[in-house]
């Protein structure tokens, strides 16, 4: 599988942890693919005041530096190649976006993901439907929606996999495509049957239940290990709560979500 240069993803949050899950979210790559480097530990500050966010930029690794990145089974690489094949045939300046137009997702690229996706599905021999949406069910408040490709139809657990892994390759891919027909890094989300949406309430449900637990406990509790993009819903569910905060810890598939007492 072809991949595509990426650009340095730079963000901030209350802990370095919290911040590089962010940005791997972002990227949707796991910690050993990428290159981080700590711009600011942040500070606490007294009382609340003159505290500062922890700021990290986050690079991927060239591709020969790792071999954890998704990858499908034979039938979907094979649909991935005669998508990319498409895509160098085609027109770029079609779908590619002005700087001042970079905070919107232009219709037409909706539609030419969808028809992307529907492309894979069709050369994975899988009968489904696929709608182009904002997916604003998806993100908290003040964050931008990423475009999302919503998959319909039946029998489709085959998509989502073991512990949605699956689905996280598929939706690499259609990333990396994307962000090379437009000519910018597109967020793209992928989901089956609503299953991110309802993972996402399941998270943020348990975040809240293991969260009341520490309280009454003061002790800590560790949640199980998950994908980048989990543990920064359970960090951004928990981000202000008053009396617990989260952390990351672990290495690989086993990093995992610490919630303690403050």
């Amino acid at each position: 599988m072809s991949k595509l240069n990426q650009e340095s993803v730079k963000s901030s949050a209350k802990t370095v942890e919290a911040a590089i899950d962010q940005a791997l979210e972002q990227l949707n790559l796991s910690r050993d693919q990428v290159d981080v480097e700590i711009i600011s530990e942040g500070k606490s500050g007294i009382f609340g005041l003159g505290a500062e966010d922890a700021q990290v930029l986050v690079t991927p690794k060239a591709p020969d530096a790792g071999d954890d990145t998704p990858v499908l089974d034979s039938a979907a690489e094979t649909a991935v190649e005669a998508a990319e094949e498409i895509i160098n045939k085609s027109k770029v300046s079609a779908t590619r976006e002005t700087a001042a137009d970079s905070d919107l997702i232009d219709p037409a690229l909706q539609e030419r993901a969808g028809e992307i996706l529907q492309e894979i599905l069709t050369r994975m021999s899988i009968t489904a439907d696929v709608s182009a949406r904002i997916g604003k069910d998806l993100v908290d408040p003040g964050e931008r929606p990423p475009l999302t490709l919503d998959i319909t139809g039946a029998d489709l657990g085959l998509l989502i996999g073991r512990k949605g892994e699956t689905l996280r390759a598929l939706q690499f891919v259609m990333r990396q495509i994307l962000s090379k027909e437009a000519g910018r890094w597109v967020p793209v989300v992928v989901d089956v049957e609503s299953y991110l949406v309802r993972r996402r309430k399941s998270l943020q449900q348990l975040a809240d239940r293991m969260a009341d637990r520490v309280v009454f406990s003061g002790r800590k509790v560790a949640l199980e290990p998950m994908p980048a993009q989990e543990r920064r819903i359970v960090h951004i569910q928990l981000r202000n709560h008053q009396h617990v905060y989260t952390n990351s810890v672990g290495e690989g598939e086993r990093r995992k979500v610490v919630i303690l007492p403050k």
